[in-house]
């Protein structure tokens, strides 16, 4: 008859077993410091994967008035956010368009703007959408009113943040909070990619026009942000002032200004693009190569 096992020995094991488990988890997460205006949604993990929101210590501190050429577009967004500070009834925000126009920087300048009125942050990598959940559960109790913001924001086929996101904005039995909105910027207007083929599955029954099913799935997702605001590429003048505003940010006059026009256009035609992101590149080059060099003072800006 074998002999039965020693319950102290049993006891032993278990525990040196749950140890070793305990080991593969990843540390729980460290607690969140409220007291930061913007966060970045951090996670580690494989199959038991944990999320915490870790504070953002130097924000970019960009200006509203920083932004040139896209006055209209800055007034539908801001009017939003300044509902939503508020209190009131306001929309998820999908800005999508030429690159380089802002669309980022516009979303830094309202948390610039707004961060004293409670607005704060939250930055999310488009992987990582599938714990909305868990960012929603996180803020829920909290005063504050937070953007969760995904940056640059495709999707390709059957990727698992695109039905999180889909879920989150409208969709689901359960909602996100009150103090919660999102703010994406994409290229694409439908934010996922569009192909030829898609067109041909468009049928026509009389005078109308019936979009195929691949087609109706990717309009879905974007129709749900309930606003949509759309940035245009710059023309020469647009780019010569954007770049105009950036040097005497950077202590450049009026005469270095004017001097360094066929520079600034020539930076663009080199680059294949006249967007504001260019024309801060060449007012950084120009002022780090200029302005204040040997033998040189800064020029005064007029205030």
């Amino acid at each position: 008859m074998a002999a039965k096992p020693d319950l102290g020995d049993v006891l032993a094991r278990f525990d040196s077993l749950l140890r070793r488990i305990d080991g593969l988890l990843p540390p729980a997460p460290p607690p969140t410091d409220w007291s930061a205006i913007a966060f970045r949604w951090r996670r580690v993990g494989g199959l038991a994967a944990r999320g915490w929101l870790d504070p953002v210590h130097h924000v970019h501190k960009i200006r509203l008035s920083d932004l040139q050429g896209i006055a209209v577009q800055i007034g539908k967004v801001e009017q939003n956010t300044r509902q939503f500070v508020a209190g009131k009834p306001a929309n998820n925000v999908l800005l999508t368009g030429a690159r380089g126009t802002g669309k980022s920087s516009m979303i830094k300048g309202l948390l610039n703007k707004y961060s004293k009125d409670g607005l704060r942050l939250i930055e999310v990598d488009k992987s990582d959408l599938v714990d909305l959940p868990a960012i929603v559960d996180a803020i829920a109790p909290r005063p504050e009113r937070f953007m969760l913001f995904c940056d640059d924001l495709s999707f390709e086929e059957a990727e698992p943040g695109y039905k999180a996101l889909k879920v989150a904005l409208d969709g689901s039995i359960s909602t996100t909070s009150d103090n919660l909105l999102i703010y994406a910027t994409s290229n694409r207007r439908h934010l996922m990619p569009e192909y030829m083929q898609e067109n041909l599955d468009t049928k026509y029954v009389g005078d109308e026009i019936h979009p195929g099913e691949t087609v109706e799935e990717k309009i879905s997702l974007s129709e749900r942000f309930g606003l949509w605001v759309s940035f245009y590429p710059f023309d020469q003048d647009e780019y010569l002032a954007i770049a105009a505003h950036w040097m005497r940010h950077f202590g450049c006059g009026p005469r270095e200004i004017e001097a360094a026009r066929e520079e600034v256009l020539q930076w663009a035609l080199l680059r294949g693009s006249r967007s504001g992101r260019i024309a801060f590149q060449f007012a950084r080059d120009w002022a780090g190569r200029h302005v204040g060099a040997p033998g040189k003072r800064p020029a005064k800006t007029k205030k």
